[in-house]
C-alpha cells in the first residue's frame, strides 16, 4: 500500500510540475508579439530550466510557395543561460524572459547557422515530414534508421539520431515543426517528455501564427501609411505643378515682347557700343528664360503619345543632322554604329527624337573644348526583343554621388539648367515601355536606353 501511495504522489508531483511549466509557457507566449523573441523563448524554454527537458531544439517554419520547411532557429543547452522567471512567487502569473544579449548569442552560434542553412522539401516521400506535416502527429524514433533513408537528408545534415518532431498547428493548418534531441546527455526521450512536447507545440503553433498575423497587419498598416503620405505629397506636387504651369504660361507673353523689342534695338544700335552689348545680353537671357519656361510647361503637361510604327535608325539620323553644327563648333569627333538595321519601334517619333536630341546635346555641352561622342545600337533580349542604344562621351562623367538623382525633376549639374531635361527624357522612355540608365565609363558618361522592338 505504501508503494501505491508513493506512486500516486510521484504522478501527482509530475502532473503539477507539467502544469506549472505549461502555465509559465502560456504566460510567456502572451508577453510578446515579436516573432523573433517569441521563437527564442519557445526553444530556450525547451532546453533550459529545472527539470531539464531537452539538450537541443530546432524550429522550422513552412513556406507554402516553395513547398519547404525553412530552418529558422536552433538552440542548445549551453546558450540558454540568463533565462529568468518574472513574478516567480505566483504559479498562475509567472513567466520566462530573456534579454537581447542572449538572443544575439543564440543567433551567432554554429548550431543556429547549421539549422538556418537547412531546408526540408515537403514534396519528398520522407516519413518524418509525412507524419508531422501531413498527418499532424508527433514523430519519435530511438534508432538511426533515418540516416539510411534517402528522403531524410536533413536528419543527416543536422546530425540527429534519437529525436522527436512535433507539428506546429494553427487553425487546422501545419505551419512548421519543432525537432528536439539529447545528443549531449544521451538521456532517452520518454513518454512524459513526448506528452509535454505535444502540449507545448500546440500552444507554440497558435502563438507563432498570431505573431505572424500581427506582423502582417503591421506591415500592411505601414504600407498604407506610406501610400497615404505619397498620395498627399503627390497632391501637393500636382498643385505646385499646376501653379508653375500657369505662371510659366503667363510669363511667356511678356518675355516674348521683351525679346522682340530687344531684337529691334540690336538692329539700330552701333556695333561695339555698350548699349548693343546690353541689348545682346537681354536677348540671351530672354532665350534662356523661354527655354526654362518651355521645359516647365512640357513637364507639367500630361503627355499625349501618338503610337505609330517608326524607324529608330531614321530618328537617330535626323538627330545627328540636327546636332552636326553643334558638334563641329565644339570640335567633337563623332562615331555612329547602327548595325545596318532599321530598328522598328511602336512609338511617338517626335518624342523619341526629343529623347536622343537631349542626350546628344547634353554630351556636347559636357565637351566644350572638344572630345569624342559615340552612338551605337545593338539588339538584346530582355523579356522580349529589345534595341539598346548607348551614347558615350568623353566629358569627364557624372559625379558618383549624383548618379542616383540624375533623372529626378529639378535636379541639375548645370549652372543655368532647369533640371527637367533628363526627367522629361526618362518619362518619355518609360511611356514607351523602355528604360534608361546613366553610368560612368573611362573618362566620360554613358547613357543606355532600352526600347522594345516590333517584330
Amino acid at each position: 500500500m505504501a508503494d501505491s501511495g508513493s506512486h500516486r504522489q510521484t504522478a501527482s508531483t509530475t502532473q503539477f510540475t507539467e502544469l506549472t511549466l505549461l502555465y509559465q509557457f502560456s504566460n510567456t507566449l502572451l508577453s510578446t508579439i515579436r516573432l523573433n523573441k517569441l521563437t527564442h523563448l519557445i526553444l530556450t524554454a525547451l532546453t533550459s530550466g529545472n527539470p531539464l527537458l531537452f539538450d537541443r531544439a530546432m524550429l522550422f517554419l513552412r513556406n507554402e510557395k516553395t513547398n519547404s520547411l525553412q530552418g529558422m532557429l536552433g538552440v542548445q543547452q549551453d546558450s540558454t543561460t540568463n533565462l529568468h522567471i518574472i513574478d516567480d512567487q505566483d504559479y498562475l502569473s509567472c513567466r520566462w524572459d530573456i534579454n537581447d544579449d542572449v538572443i544575439v548569442r543564440q543567433r551567432a552560434s554554429e548550431f543556429c547557422a547549421l539549422v538556418h542553412a537547412t531546408r526540408i522539401d515537403t514534396d519528398e516521400d520522407c516519413p518524418v515530414v509525412k507524419r508531422v506535416i501531413v498527418e499532424q502527429k508527433l514523430y519519435h524514433t530511438e534508432n538511426s534508421g533515418c540516416h539510411e533513408c534517402s528522403s531524410c537528408t536533413f536528419i543527416k545534415h543536422l546530425g540527429v539520431i534519437t529525436f522527436a518532431a512535433a507539428p506546429l498547428v494553427s487553425r487546422g493548418r501545419s505551419i512548421g515543426i519543432i525537432i528536439v534531441d539529447n545528443p549531449v546527455s544521451g538521456r532517452p526521450i520518454g513518454g512524459d517528455d513526448l506528452h509535454f512536447l505535444r502540449l507545448f507545440a500546440n500552444q507554440a503553433g497558435m502563438a507563432i501564427e498570431n505573431s505572424m498575423l500581427y506582423n502582417r497587419i503591421e506591415e500592411a498598416h505601414s504600407s498604407l501609411r506610406d501610400a497615404r503620405e505619397r498620395l498627399d505629397h503627390g497632391e501637393r506636387l500636382a498643385a505646385i505643378g499646376e501653379m508653375a504651369a500657369n505662371l510659366a504660361h503667363e510669363l511667356k507673353n511678356p518675355l516674348i515682347s521683351i525679346g522682340g523689342f530687344a531684337g529691334r534695338l540690336l538692329k539700330v544700335l552701333t556695333e561695339g557700343s555698350r548699349e548693343r552689348q546690353y541689348a545682346d545680353t537681354i536677348i540671351k537671357e530672354v532665350c534662356r528664360l523661354e527655354k526654362m519656361l518651355s521645359d516647365i510647361l512640357a513637364f507639367s503637361r500630361k503627355p499625349t503619345i501618338c503610337y505609330n510604327h517608326c524607324s529608330l535608325a531614321e530618328i537617330l539620323k535626323d538627330c545627328f543632322e540636327t546636332c552636326a553644327a553643334t558638334m563641329e563648333d565644339n570640335n567633337i569627333r563623332f562615331n555612329q554604329d547602327l548595325g545596318g538595321a532599321l530598328w522598328p519601334l511602336l512609338g511617338d517619333a517626335h518624342q523619341l527624337k526629343q529623347v536622343f536630341l537631349n542626350l546628344i546635346l547634353n554630351a556636347c555641352e559636357a565637351m566644350p573644348n572638344g572630345g569624342f561622342l559615340s552612338v551605337c545600337a545593338t539588339r538584346s533580349t530582355l523579356d522580349k526583343p529589345t534595341v539598346t542604344i548607348c551614347i558615350k562621351d568623353t566629358g569627364g562623367g557624372i559625379p558618383s554621388d549624383m548618379l542616383s538623382q540624375i533623372f529626378s525633376p529639378f535636379f541639375t549639374t548645370k549652372l543655368h539648367g532647369t533640371g527637367l531635361g533628363l526627367a522629361i527624357v526618362n518619362r518619355i522612355v518609360i511611356n514607351h515601355n523602355g528604360s534608361i540608365t546613366a553610368s560612368n565609363e573611362a573618362n566620360g558618361a554613358v547613357f543606355t536606353v532600352n526600347l522594345p522592338l516590333v517584330e
